[in-house]
């Protein structure tokens, strides 16, 4: 899973590692018996009180294109003085400027939307940029825990707890799910189902997609499957009907959970979108959920915020993240809708629905 994205990601650790080590052993000449760096020479005097002006200082300008807290800046006399007494190298953004230019383009090439991309970069660079690295110790850690902290910030900004919903949500609980055709929306819900279940929940299906007869017949073959009740209607009946006809059998039969099938659609086809707007008005759910493929890229972020625009999802459901090299939408679909995931797909089988959490995704994308 995401292993492109992963390669990417050890290659920028690998980038940050040659650099310090390209920058210690430039910075320390032999000079007789004595290994000392050439800018202490030049600028470890006995008066320190003197301020020293360097070339860094007077070309320093303002950039309108970084964020307004700067990273700090390392004058030589200290980037001497560590290398010295300390055996220490300091980064500055000189030392970054490649790295990082390598790592947005890795972001962007793993399909991670830009302002996403962006806002890692930035988070790395804030991280990294005056921090001291010991000679000769492990360079890895540093940049890593750089990663792992820029990626968890982004990945943390919408984090839903479903099982809580569930949980303290008046009864039946109404779950819509929606999302383009092909994107494994009813398996699912059937994932969803067998979820639910095995925690004591009670479940009852709804075949709104009453455009494809054969999506009614693969919602049966899930309900028998499940041991669930599916309430249908016939071919080409109203979905809104069918889901409406769900929730009052779930209240009738003191039933826990109603999930919904919908039609899959286009954000650019008005009827459908005009109808999914009736579905909403008629069975009000309690959540709406997106669903499409991890694979999609970008595609998948821009269809969740369209989808969104049109009928306010609560979050998606990513399937086929098993399959999905880059990672891009996986990253960037919660920052860019502003809407959590609440699940990834990780397989064709029920119990293949992974929880999404972030540390889960962090490890994964930066473990061995």
């Amino acid at each position: 899973m995401f292993n492109k994205l992963k390669e990417k990601l050890s290659g920028f650790k690998e980038s940050i590692t040659t650099k310090i080590l390209e920058k210690a052993a430039g910075s320390i000449p032999i000079i007789g018996n004595r290994s000392e760096p050439a800018a202490a020479q030049q600028e470890m005097r006995p008066a320190p009180e003197i301020p020293v002006k360097t070339s860094e200082s007077r070309s320093a300008a303002p950039n309108p294109q970084v964020e307004a807290v700067q990273p700090p800046r390392v004058s030589i006399v200290d980037k001497a003085r560590s290398l010295i007494f300390e055996r220490e190298v300091i980064l500055d953004e000189k030392d970054l400027e490649e790295p990082l230019w390598g790592l947005e383009m890795a972001l962007l090439e793993s399909d991670v939307a830009l302002p996403v991309a962006e806002e890692i970069v930035s988070s790395v660079k804030s991280s990294l940029v005056g921090s001291r690295k010991k000679i000769g110790s492990d360079t890895g850690d540093l940049v890593e825990n750089a990663l792992r902290a820029a990626l968890l910030k982004v990945l943390s900004k919408n984090v839903f707890d479903f099982d809580e919903f569930i949980k303290n949500a008046p009864k039946p609980v109404k779950i819509l799910f929606v999302g383009v055709n092909g994107t494994g929306k009813t398996t699912s819900i059937a994932k969803v189902a067998r979820y639910l279940r095995d925690r004591g929940y009670s479940v009852v299906l709804a075949a709104g997609d009453t455009f494809r007869a054969g999506a009614i017949e693969q919602l049966e073959t899930h309900g028998q499957r499940l041991d669930l009740k599916v309430i249908k209607h016939k071919t080409g009946g109203d979905p809104a009907a069918v889901i409406f006809d769900a929730i009052e059998y779930a209240k009738a039969h003191k039933k826990d959970v109603v999930l919904a099938d919908t039609a899959g659609r286009l954000h650019t086809n008005i009827n459908l979108m005009d109808q999914m707007k009736k579905i909403v008005r008629v069975t009000k759910p309690d959540m709406l959920i997106f669903v499409d493929e991890a694979i999609a890229g970008n595609d998948a972020v821009e269809r969740a915020r369209l989808f969104n625009e049109s009928v306010p999802i609560t979050g998606t459901i990513l399937t086929k993240t098993d399959a999905d090299a880059k990672g891009g939408s996986a990253i960037s679909i919660a920052h860019v809708t502003g809407k959590p995931i609440i699940f990834l797909g990780v397989g064709q089988d029920y119990p293949d629905l992974v929880k999404f959490d972030p540390q889960w995704l962090v490890d994964r994308l930066l473990g061995d």
